[in-house]
């Protein structure tokens, strides 16, 4: 037999098992009567994990995936267990969540979106989830490697999810015209939430600082499925939060009082910068202001984009730790940062980070860590946590 035949031969039956899958998929997508595809900047595993409370709550058999600081799958139970990657993410990991989710006859299949590359993204929904409703939190100026420069590019390729003869849920106000006019075209109904009709009241009982805007938006999901509204947020209040969360961490070192305020998750510059002023208001003038900014090798451009955001802050001093610091620090100079604001650290042992601080730290500090949970910046805070059980 030629080689060419043999060729011939194993591409036909590629082929013929790529179509045996597709329609295997598609079955298994067929028996999950309701799929939820959430998307946007930021916020995605916050609000993934607050609708899977809260349909928990209204009796839905719910199983959820979401990709977060590290990947989780959540069972209707609201056991956590840990998605294993033999190599890098990969967004045929969906599939293997839809086939769960079939063969333990889930009513509701809720997943976040894990591609960045806009055409993935629609591969993503059209082909994958196929939706009955669909989610984009908001729009941001972050990847912009891969979807930008500019945020309109940013909103087109987020756009990519948005579910066709369904439902789409949104907390974006900015491209929120754009939203209507692509949706409209694929004819999906379009409900627009606001953080406003969250109360004070309503934020009460959270472990950790959650954004009303993620909350509304999460409701509403509940709303349009029938879970009654104070069932679905009482059962949001107790679900576990992503890793990545906002949360302050107090200690007590060497009579100094030190207040950390773990953003390491919102790691582009206009969630940073608004989580900064968030926090300042909190906490007050009367303290000293500390930013801490973890910087990742592969992430250059990102790194930039941060400094430069947080070059026009008011703050005491910068405490650059994890990768690539010496290039940071230029790239903080040439923004126009004094060089005596800026201490490089390194990556280090996380006790040994914390030491280099202290000397510089006053007797009231709030430090706020931005860029990434990874190079080390998820131990980091971890030394916090272990001090402080209080969150």
């Amino acid at each position: 037999m030629s080689s060419l035949i043999i060729i011939s031969l194993i591409t036909i039956s590629m082929i013929i098992y790529g179509v045996f899958e597709y329609k295997q998929h598609h079955k298994y997508l067929n028996t999950i009567p309701i799929r939820i595809h959430v998307n946007g900047t930021r916020g995605k595993s916050s609000v993934t994990r607050l609708i899977g409370a809260g349909l928990r709550a209204g009796g839905y058999n719910t199983i959820t995936k979401v990709t977060g600081t590290f990947p989780r799958m959540i069972l209707n139970n609201g056991t956590e267990v840990i998605v294993h990657r033999k190599e890098k993410a990969n967004i045929l990991e969906q599939l293997k969540i839809v086939k769960f989710c079939s063969l333990n006859k889930s009513d509701v299949l809720l997943i976040e979106c894990m591609a960045l590359q806009p055409n993935f993204q629609k591969i993503t929904e059209h082909q994958m989830i196929k939706a009955t409703h669909g989610v984009i939190t908001n729009i941001r100026m972050d990847h912009l490697d891969v979807m930008g420069p500019r945020l309109e590019n940013v909103a087109e390729a987020l756009s990519g999810t948005i579910p066709r003869n369904a439902k789409l849920f949104t907390a974006e106000d900015r491209m929120l015209d754009f939203l209507l006019e692509k949706a409209g075209k694929l004819k999906t109904e379009v409900t627009a939430t606001d953080g406003n009709e969250i109360s004070e009241t309503d934020m009460e009982g959270f472990t950790y600082f959650e954004h009303p805007e993620n909350v509304a938006l999460a409701l509403s999901i509940c709303r349009n499925l029938g879970v009654d509204r104070a069932l679905a947020l009482k059962s949001m209040k107790n679900t576990i939060p992503d890793e990545g969360a906002l949360r302050k961490y107090t200690i007590i070192i060497e009579g100094k009082n030190v207040n950390l305020y773990n953003a390491l998750a919102a790691n582009d510059p206009e969630s940073s910068v608004i989580l900064w002023n968030n926090i300042r208001k909190m906490e007050g003038d009367d303290k000293q202001y500390v930013i801490i900014l973890n910087s990742r090798r592969d992430r250059k451009e990102r790194s930039e984009q941060l400094i430069n955001a947080v070059s026009n802050l008011s703050f005491d001093e910068i405490f650059l730790i994890g990768e690539n610091v010496e290039l940071v620090k230029n790239m903080g100079i040439k923004a126009g940062i004094p060089r005596n604001k800026m201490l490089l650290i390194g990556q280090k042992d996380s006790k040994m980070q914390l030491s280099d601080m202290i000397p510089k730290l006053e007797e009231e500090s709030v430090l706020i860590a931005f860029g990434n949970m990874g190079a080390g910046g998820a131990e980091f805070v971890k030394q916090f946590e272990l001090q402080n059980r209080n969150i």
